[in-house]
């Protein structure tokens, strides 16, 4: 991987270097905040998308864990352009993570350091669409359980668990049910099926409220598509007529297969691949409507 530095602390260092102890409280328990965020290629230089919106869910998942982060979202967004600039990377991945560092082995996180980091790398595909989902026999973890709006990295042994098994049963992703036994998300994505030209996605209830799922709302608003937040039982999932995952790293990702049935005769569809054309121009500056969520960085 061809990059040279990371931010940490308040410093940007060399990649080699960014090591943190073997006590980190995050290391052994999950006591950590993250996000993921995508910039791309764009007319003059790059541009990172929802920039403010995903520093804005940064801090309040920090805040559900009690931590306090020791820099302002304005001096977070500086060092996160400087560092694009600084490794000279047109088009990848961001990922600012927030973490209680070693101090106590103990679980309360409350006497430990406080540690900020910023990654910037070359990303491509996340997953390579359509793609192949298995319903998981894992849950989505109870909302009564943790703060499921917090992006809190502990959560994503669920992920992995679910992830794993899907894998080891031949398929692309998994698809979590919640609690209920109702469609929650994917290990990493938000859902959405469309029926008679309808898209309809979960509710909130037990799901990440994802960013890219907030901008397929803007696009459906755009292209006069209707759009409903419901319960979706796992025979109406089944029975869609497209299906596809939305994530800043998947983006939109349409889904052919669930489990033994097939999507659309295992066809992408019509306003599947309608959505992932508006969403892929917005990203890139090509679509006017959408510039305030652009943050420009300079060659």
């Amino acid at each position: 991987m061809k990059v040279k530095y990371v931010w940490l602390n308040g410093k940007f260092i060399r990649w080699e270097k960014a090591n943190v102890h073997l006590l980190t409280h995050a290391l052994h328990y999950g006591s950590g905040v993250f996000e993921g965020i995508r910039f791309y290629k764009v007319k003059n230089g790059s541009a990172i998308f929802r920039l403010n919106d995903h520093l804005i869910r940064l801090f309040n998942s920090a805040k559900a864990l009690k931590i306090k982060i020791p820099y302002s979202k304005t001096e977070l967004k500086k060092a996160t352009i400087d560092l694009i600039k600084l490794n000279k990377i047109e088009e990848g991945y961001l990922r600012p993570i927030v973490f209680y560092s070693f101090g106590t082995i103990g679980l309360n996180p409350l006497k430990n350091k406080i540690e900020v980091g910023i990654l910037a790398i070359p990303f491509g595909k996340y997953l390579s669409g359509p793609i192949r989902v298995k319903i998981s026999k894992f849950l989505r973890l109870h909302p009564k359980s943790v703060i499921h709006s917090a992006k809190v990295c502990g959560y994503y042994i669920n992920s992995i668990f679910a992830l794993l098994d899907a894998k080891e049963n031949g398929f692309d992703e998994a698809i979590l049910l919640d609690y209920r036994g109702f469609i929650a998300e994917g290990s990493g994505e938000n859902v959405f099926i469309v029926k008679n030209k309808i898209l309809y996605t979960p509710k909130t209830d037990s799901i990440l409220p994802g960013i890219t799922r907030d901008t397929v709302f803007k696009i459906a608003e755009l292209l006069k598509i209707k759009i409903k937040e419901k319960d979706i039982s796992i025979e109406e999932f089944k029975n869609a007529d497209e299906i596809f995952l939305t994530g800043t790293a998947a983006e939109i990702i349409p889904v052919i297969q669930v489990d033994n049935k097939l999507i659309n005769k295992g066809k992408i569809g019509e306003i599947t691949l309608k959505i992932q054309e508006i969403y892929s121009k917005l990203v890139r500056g090509e679509i006017k409507k959408f510039y305030h969520w652009l943050t420009l960085v300079k060659k």
